[in-house]
């Protein structure tokens, strides 16, 4: 079963430019990995406390655990200086 990532970023106005490169940096490296399905930032319109939310697929929990206990994922995120608040979910209802 997939599961969603869903990650909050406490981004102050000023930073913008530099996180996108760190995010970027990061989500290319976790693009490679077969486990990983796709990947959408967001970003706030409005002055929001979590101006940025990452939403991304993953083919299961233990390959998503896997992905970010890795040496290229611990390498490739050490930019990502910015409080963020990562949690997987799945789906139990649509429509």
């Amino acid at each position: 079963m997939s599961v969603t990532l869903i990650n909050i970023f406490e981004v102050p106005a000023g930073d913008e430019d530099e996180f996108i490169a760190a995010w970027v940096k990061t989500r290319d490296y976790l693009m490679t990995l077969p486990a990983h399905i796709e990947t959408a930032l967001h970003q706030s319109l409005h002055d929001a406390r979590f101006r940025f939310v990452n939403i991304a697929q993953w083919t299961s929990e233990d390959e998503f655990n896997a992905a970010i206990r890795s040496e290229g994922f611990r390498e490739s995120a050490s930019g990502l200086r910015w409080p963020m608040s990562p949690a997987l979910y799945q789906v139990v209802r649509t429509g």
